[in-house]
């Protein structure tokens, strides 16, 4: 988010810690194969309760009740449910997870004896890098959802593994659990039970999708001398001065606070814990010409100041966005990374947000978003992107998805790509002493109507640098 105050954060714990009354001893199916030493258990809740919704959102937790490590990557997760028509597609999506996103996947097959309840079926599986379940240790939430490919409404009453009553995680043996092929837990609907490989391949096999050569790029690697030589503004950028939002009334944008050496920007925040001697820096495309396709940047977070007391609620971002024109301009919207290495909005320590705007109402406050969030240190270099289609905004950090947001998020016009380091307030800290932060930018990059991998934006980065190329834009204007 750019420059409006928050909505709180979900509050996930108070979730994950209910049982649902009567529902605890639901389900009472471990197969007979399982020793007591491999003993395993999947509880489930959903927060998409209707008969119908835009997105089936099946939550889960894998629990080792037995006395021996599991490797989390032997175990499929499997949830049954009857498909909308024969020709209907799927999309896998996971919102939040405490093992991480990017280490769990999601596939679709098919059931080779279908039943008046479930026709396909969606498969978890996790990578090496969720690690392993000692006996007694959960995986914690897995927030996951699924939807139509073409974004129209389904019904998930008809499901087998569906029940909209259950909204806190109790044992649920409408899902099947396998471990190395050997079925663990739950059962499957009738004449379907899960088998390594699948009875029929998945629906969806994973791809890595194709990219188109010739697509308009822009690409920046900020070999400039100073924010005020001209090929800064020749290159489509505007470098914000004076006064005005976001952040503290009263506090100035500096452009000489942006600096280039080594084709690297560096956007300093300076303050003294006033709004007269704060002054802070953005970067922002001149041309609203940016929408679907990768957005990427190497960016360097900073959690301490350079001199003088820490603890300013500083915020360091990187993100697309629509102006809003009136409130509840539907035409707004906004895809961002925020870094809050102090916190701030109410929280209390270093934060990361992925944040998807709709639109909002400044005043009454009234905001339709929804973001990903993960509190640890984000201090030093890290690859951001985000990738948006017709059907899904997915933020990368580092090469492993942060979060997936689908709609009614998803841009409707041109965007402009920004860059801003400002001060959400002078409550973090009131020392008059003097102090800076730095945020760096090492390249950015954008690639029109293309959703790359972070392999292939690493592959295009390398390529444009190998062939000496500093500078370029073949995106069309809006």
């Amino acid at each position: 988010m750019s420059g409006k105050l928050r909505i709180p954060r979900r509050t996930r714990a108070a979730l994950a810690v209910c049982t649902a009354a009567g529902l605890a001893g639901a389900a009472l199916v471990t197969a007979p194969t399982a020793s007591a030493a491999e003993a395993l258990s999947v509880q489930y809740r959903t927060s998409a309760t209707g008969a119908t919704a835009d997105q089936v959102e099946p939550w889960f937790e894998v629990v080792n009740t037995g006395s021996t490590t599991v490797p989390l990557s032997d175990l499929k997760l499997r949830y049954y449910f009857k498909s909308d028509g024969p020709s209907v597609s799927y999309r896998f999506a996971c919102s939040w997870a405490v093992k991480g996103c990017g280490n769990i996947t999601g596939t679709f097959g098919t059931l080779a004896n279908p039943t008046a309840t479930a026709d396909r079926y969606l498969e978890i599986g996790f990578t090496s890098g969720a690690g392993s379940l000692a006996p007694g240790q959960n995986t914690g939430d897995m927030q996951l959802r699924f939807y139509r490919a073409d974004w129209q409404t389904l019904t998930q009453s008809d499901d087998y593994s569906f029940s909209g009553a259950q909204t806190a995680y109790a044992n649920w043996n409408k899902v099947t659990l396998q471990r190395a092929g050997a079925l663990v837990w739950g059962t499957a609907p009738a004449g379907n039970n899960p088998t390594t490989p699948p009875t029929t391949p998945p629906t969806n096999p994973p791809t890595t999708p194709p990219t188109d050569p010739n697509a308009p790029a822009l690409f920046d690697d900020f070999s400039y001398t100073s924010s005020t030589e001209p090929a800064v503004q020749q290159h489509g950028w505007t470098v914000k001065s004076g006064q005005g939002g976001p952040g503290v009334p009263g506090a100035t944008w500096s452009p000489a606070d942006i600096t280039f050496s080594n084709s690297i920007m560096n956007m300093r925040l300076t303050t003294n814990g006033t709004a007269a001697g704060t002054k802070e820096t953005e970067l922002q495309s001149t041309a609203q010409k940016f929408k679907f396709g990768t957005y990427a940047a190497r960016v360097k977070f900073d959690d301490t100041p350079t001199g003088g007391p820490d603890g300013d609620h500083v915020n360091q971002t990187f993100f697309a966005f629509t102006p809003l024109n009136a409130p509840m301009d539907p035409n707004y919207g906004e895809q961002d990374f925020e870094y809050l290495p102090n916190g701030g909005w109410g929280e209390q320590s270093n934060i990361m947000y992925a944040t998807s705007w709709e639109t909002y109402n400044p005043d009454p406050w009234n905001a339709v978003n929804t973001h990903t969030e993960s509190r640890i240190s984000y201090d030093g270099w890290h690859d951001l992107q985000i990738t948006i289609d017709s059907n899904a905004i997915t933020y990368y950090i580092d090469g492993q998805v942060f979060g997936t947001h689908g709609e009614p998020y998803l841009p409707e016009t041109g965007q402009f790509i920004d860059f801003n380091h400002w001060l959400i307030d002078l409550n973090g800290q009131t020392s008059t002493t003097a102090r800076s932060y730095d945020q760096q930018v090492d390249y950015v990059y954008f690639v029109k109507d293309q959703v790359l991998t972070p392999a292939q934006v690493a592959a295009k980065v390398t390529g444009y640098r190998t062939a000496g190329t500093t500078f370029t834009d073949t995106v069309p204007g809006s």
